[in-house]
Parts: C-alpha cells; structure tokens; sequence
C-alpha cells in the first residue's frame, strides 16, 4: 500500500478542517447544493465529452487502486528472485520453476511460458504487448483524472460567475444575496480542492507508478529472456542491476 497517498489525502482533508474550527467549526456554512451541482456535474460532463466512457469507467477505479497500491516487489526484489531462479534453472532445467511460488503476477506469467517451452521470440513479443497495452491503460487513468483536474477549477469560475450573475440581478432583494454569494465563492473552492487535492495529486501519482511499472516489467521481460537462455546467475544479476538507480546498486553490491 502507498501510504503517502492515504497521508496526503488525509492531511489535506485535516488543514481544512482545522481552518474551519478555528473560524468558529460551522460547517453548514461551507456547504452549498448548487456549487456542488455546479462543480461535480459540470466537471464530469466535461470529462466525459473529452472521453470515451469505457476509458473513464476503467480510467477512474484504476486510479484509485494504483494510487493507493499499485506494485508489491521492488526492482530490486525482482533482481535477487530471478537470480535464485537463475541459478535453479542452471542446476535443473527450467522445469524445476514449473511449483515456484511467485508473488509478482508478471513474473509469474513470464515462468509459465519458460516451463511451457514457448520459443523465446514468442515469449518477448507477448510480455511486451502486456506490458504496452498495461502501461497505455495507466497513462489514460491519469489523463482522465488530470482532465478532471482541469475542469474543477474552471467549472468553479463558472459556478462563480453565475452566482455573482444572480446576486446582482437581485440586489434589491436581500435575502438572496447570501445563497448566490455563496453559490460564487464555494464552487470555487470546491473547485480548488477537488483539483489540487485529490485529481491532480493522483494523476501525478499515476504517471510516477507507469514509470515505475515500466521499469519493472521491462526488467522481468529481460530477466525472463535470460533465463530462457540458461545464463548463469552472476550474468543475469549483473544485466539487470543497470535497471536500479545508483543508490540502489551500491545496497545490492553491498548485500552481496
């Protein structure tokens, strides 16, 4: 679990509330029916016009599910695995991973067509496409929710606008100047948060866990390679360590 997403959203959602304690803790006063109408039916309606609705309706969960998880081993994890397994299957054959208990799903799917005994052009060209057409779905998870983004902070101008439109359209009526001058500032706030707390934080986070899954799983691929080649376990380490950053190279060498 990404824990800094679960922090963040949580501290965000913290500042806010102590502000409003500290102003007196009335919330009702920061709640109106019409910005909200405003801010969350303009905004989807936006999105959806800039969409398709099947990459929305699988764009939207998914940002939620990666924002929050996403990737259980790291490169470095993976590079230590695939070394035992290189070792395994210079010792017995590549039949010896057919019960290997492996917690990555893509590793995985790369050691059930070793021990099948798929050719090894075969094997490449499949992972890769896996790997595209999973990396294209979460770059379009975080483009709906930068779309979102986007369309807050406009949409609570317009809330904004329209409420200033009623208000002076009734300055001789009092009692509606209150509703529509909340109308105007709340769908802008509204509009503000929604953007830069929850939809544009996740569409950051997004792109930062497809450059982390592009990483990974071009690592498997070649590891997987390597062991459909029978390379020795020093050699398929020493390949893949040029997937870590430099720091993570010198724990390794060290671990070693």
């Amino acid at each position: 679990m990404d824990i800094a997403t679960g922090a963040g959203l949580v501290g965000g959602v913290a500042v806010i509330v102590g502000l409003i304690l500290i102003d007196g803790g009335n919330f009702a006063a920061y709640f109106d029916k019409h910005a909200v109408i405003v801010i969350f039916g303009g905004a989807t309606c936006a999105t959806m016009t800039r969409f398709p609705f099947a990459v929305i309706a699988h764009g939207l969960p998914m940002g939620i599910k990666f924002a929050f998880g996403g990737r259980t081993m790291h490169p470095r994890e993976l590079i230590e695995e695939l070394t035992r397994y290189a070792d395994l299957v210079r010792k017995s054959g590549a039949m010896a991973l057919e019960n290997a208990e492996i917690e990555d799903p893509f590793l995985a799917q790369g050691v059930r067509y070793l021990v099948d005994g798929y050719d090894r052009e075969f094997i490449r060209e499949t992972m890769e496409k896996d790997r595209d057409i999973f990396l294209q779905r979460l770059d379009e998870g975080s483009k709906v929710y930068r779309a979102y983004g986007d369309c807050a902070p406009a949409w609570g101008m317009i809330g904004t606008i329209l409420g200033m439109v009623t208000m002076f359209a009734n300055m001789s009526d009092p009692s509606k100047l209150g509703p529509a001058m909340a109308t105007a500032l709340l769908a802008t706030l509204y509009g503000a948060l929604i953007a830069n707390l929850i939809c544009l934080p996740i569409a950051d986070k997004l792109h930062v866990k497809m450059e982390e899954e592009d990483v990974s799983r071009s690592l498997i691929i070649d590891g997987v390679l390597m062991l459909r080649d029978a390379k020795g376990p020093a050699l398929v380490k020493e390949m893949l360590v040029a997937y870590l950053p430099e720091h993570h190279r010198a724990e390794l060498a060290e671990a070693a």
